[in-house]
């Protein structure tokens, strides 16, 4: 069962996690400011760099890249349970 949850959510985490970024462009100046500024800083780094760590550097951004999306997919993941546990709380104190 929670499998099939977890693969039943998976396009609407990936759908809305998509919107939620495309609204933090469009709409939250310090958001862009930040990210315009990391990623000069890593270019700043990355540039700096001798060839022979380059292909380093690609495996860090790439590993740094899976976490970010998997810590990303788990805190949807627990607002939505967090919200359905505060509903059934709701509910029940209501009766």
């Amino acid at each position: 069962m929670i499998n099939t949850v977890e693969s039943l959510t998976e396009l609407l985490i990936r759908i809305r996690l998509e919107l939620l970024y495309t609204e933090l462009v469009e709409f939250h100046t310090q958001y862009n400011q930040l990210s315009t500024e990391a990623d000069q800083y890593f270019k700043t780094l990355r540039d700096a760099l001798p060839d022979q760590l380059q292909h380093t550097v690609f495996l860090y951004e790439d590993a740094q890249i899976s976490l970010q999306s998997i810590l990303e997919r788990n805190i949807y993941i627990q607002g939505f349970k967090d919200a359905l546990q505060l509903f059934c709380e709701l509910q029940s104190s209501s009766i």
